[in-house]
């Protein structure tokens, strides 16, 4: 069992990722991209950073390496995979996902912790915490307002496919705990298998007691659910 961090040109938490999971007893390793995916991979990790500097849009041109064509096929043999931040990006711009991450309505990169409302328990992401269980996680990102098209956002509420939601400190969806501007406080959604993931805060930054809380541990052990 191997989780593959996938590493693209401009990839900066790559490392916090690999840490991360092997702290949680998960075998892990950092793959270049254009060396593709291990035989032994049994999960991938998309990490955070800036893949070839942003240009076009956050994530577009890494959604086009060739790896991503074996993301999507062990995505939908029900590999689990998760896109975190920029791999939120990349995973909505290689249709992991549905919608896309553009520039936060503040129209400044933000930096700060934030408060999420845990949506669904279910999926192997979140089996390890409650439903209506306020997290905190780390966000750092310039392009992480989540946007899509209403008849779609209400397909997807409808389907329950919305993982995670920014609130305040009390569980309350207001626009002031909405850091970057998202449709309906999206923080993380599922693709049509919810063994596929994207969100836009940092479990791997929250997974570690001396380093920002471990708030995110439960969620990146939904890469040794069976």
């Amino acid at each position: 069992m191997t989780v593959s961090v996938v590493r693209f040109g401009g990839s900066n938490c790559d490392r916090d990722a690999l840490r991360a999971l092997e702290d949680l007893g998960i075998d892990a390793e950092i793959v270049w991209h254009e060396d593709g995916l291990p035989a032994d991979t049994t999960g991938v990790m998309l990490p955070g950073g800036f893949s070839y500097g942003d240009y076009l849009r956050a994530g577009a041109m890494a959604a086009r390496s060739p790896v991503m064509d074996e993301v999507r096929e062990l995505a939908n043999e029900g590999v689990p995979v998760l896109g975190v931040c920029n791999g939120a990006q990349v995973g909505c711009e290689s249709g992991l996902t549905e919608g896309a991450f553009t520039t936060n309505a503040s129209a400044r990169f933000q930096c700060e912790h934030v408060h999420l409302r845990v949506e669904r328990t279910d999926t192997p992401w979140t089996t390890g915490y409650e439903a209506g269980e306020v997290i905190e996680l780390p966000i750092a990102h310039g392009e992480g307002r989540y946007e899509i098209s209403e008849d779609r956002l209400t397909q997807l509420e409808t389907q329950d496919r919305v993982l995670f939601r920014y609130c305040d400190a009390d569980g309350n969806l207001t626009d002031e705990a909405n850091p970057n501007g998202s449709k309906h406080n999206v923080a993380g959604v599922v693709g049509e298998r919810d063994s596929v993931a994207v969100l836009m805060p940092h479990p791997e930054r929250a997974a570690l007691a001396d380093v920002g809380g471990t708030d995110g541990r439960p969620l990146l052990r939904g890469f040794a659910a069976e």
